[in-house]
């Protein structure tokens, strides 16, 4: 899934204006304009489109678990640590910390979207890359999940 279509979704999902776009960025230790994050936002065929890298939405979803959960304790500021590559599962578990969603909230965002899961299923999307039990996301589940999401913050 493109970075630009997934941040788009999941501002959406969670109702997120652009006054809290720039607070969550700040958080992460990233000063990003209005139009910077109009751009992010836009499709790719239109005019202005700035496609948004893996390091930029990780440090959206870091600045998201900032917001919404506080600064931890001795940790550095997402921006001295950027994230070279981001894959589903770490958007997941990072809106997961994000939303502090238990087993539970999970298996329910997920049923709203009519995605039935086992929790073996779901554990095994948190497992570490390379544990025998590690399952990768598809852009489907993760797009299922936000889907989700909506139908649980929007009502």
């Amino acid at each position: 899934m493109a970075k630009n279509e997934l941040l788009r979704s999941i501002r959406d999902a969670l109702n997120i204006d652009d006054a809290a776009m720039l607070q969550i960025f700040r958080h992460a230790g990233r000063e990003v304009g209005q139009s910077t994050i109009a751009a992010f936002l836009t499709s790719e065929n239109q005019d202005g489109y700035i496609p948004c890298s893996d390091p930029i939405l990780g440090f959206f979803l870091d600045g998201l678990i900032i917001l919404k959960r506080g600064q931890q304790e001795g940790q550095p500021v997402p921006a001295e640590k950027p994230v070279a590559l981001l894959t589903n599962n770490a958007v997941l578990k990072k809106l997961r910390i994000a939303l502090d969603l238990k087993e539970d909230d999970l298996v329910g965002i997920l049923k709203l979207a009519g995605l039935t899961v086992s929790t073996h299923e779901l554990t095994a999307l948190f497992r570490k890359q390379g544990h025998k039990h590690y399952k990768e996301c598809s852009d489907r589940f993760l797009n299922g999940f936000i889907k989700g999401l909506a139908l649980r913050y929007k009502g």
